[in-house]
């Protein structure tokens, strides 16, 4: 099941995507979700096609807790070394943009990069959850960009002006339950280029022991969402470019770069 947000006449909407189609669904499905079980959800009518249904983010996360250097030839050609426990930031949810929406660059940024990345969708929150149950505590998987300006990154102490600028958080196109994420491909692409190509079973810190290793500090609540670090071969985005980031078994999720100011 592929599980998306799309703006209807009445607003933000919960969907359901199969053979192309969005379908409307009839409950929200954090709400269906029960630990350790699919989420229940079942959906009436059509909407339209998906490329032509205005997708949003998938989720609107209560938080947004982000890994940083949890791939180590990605620390590595930034000249760090890999954390010895994991390096947790926050994005905040003001950096949401769904699939199609634009990446906005303004006067005061410079080198801004893309960042592909494996995002985890928290169906039913807890605090201290055991690394056994962790993944029963996971929704599904999306697609994210940690859009992030490095003349901020490398001169702030804190890292809010580098990654949470509003627009800096591309997520999409859905969210899928039914991938095993422990060892998918992914990739990113500027104007159809390779850019980046790696797995998920080269991070560094792996999905349950990241679920429960920030459980252990701070409550994790239905619809967090957490952004599980890039693989190497980061590089600039430019006004004119489109970013298309891609995890296998989810999607593709695609944004044009634009010059604001």
């Amino acid at each position: 099941m592929q599980i998306c947000r799309y703006m209807s006449a009445n607003g933000p909407a919960w969907g359901a995507v199969e053979g192309g189609q969005v379908y409307a669904l009839q409950d929200n499905p954090l709400e269906a979700f029960e630990v350790g079980t699919a989420p229940r959800v079942e959906y009436d009518k059509r909407i339209g096609a998906a490329g032509n249904v205005a997708l949003l983010a998938p989720v609107a996360p209560p938080k947004m807790l982000c890994i940083g250097r949890n791939y180590a030839e990605h620390a590595a050609e930034r000249g760090h070394e890999v954390p010895k426990e994991p390096l947790v930031f926050l994005k905040p949810p003001t950096t949401l943009i769904g699939p199609g929406q634009p990446i906005v660059l303004r006067s005061h940024n410079g080198n801004v990069h893309h960042e592909a990345e494996l995002a985890i969708v928290i169906g039913r929150g807890g605090f201290n959850i055991p690394q056994e149950m962790a993944l029963d505590h996971v929704l599904g998987y999306t697609c994210a960009n940690d859009v992030s300006d490095r003349d901020f990154q490398a001169n702030d102490g804190q890292w809010w002006r580098a990654k949470g600028q509003d627009t800096f958080c591309p997520l999409g196109p859905w969210i899928t339950n039914d991938i095993e994420a422990s060892d998918v491909r992914v990739t990113c692409r500027i104007n159809g280029e390779l850019r980046q190509d790696s797995r998920t079973s080269l991070m560094v810190y792996k999905i349950p022991f990241l679920v429960s290793y920030l459980s252990r500090f701070i409550t994790l609540e239905t619809g967090d969402l957490i952004l599980t670090g890039t693989p190497a071969g980061v590089g600039p985005i430019r006004p004119g470019e489109v970013v298309e980031i891609e995890v296998e078994g989810i999607g593709v999720l695609s944004n044009p770069v634009v010059q604001a100011d």
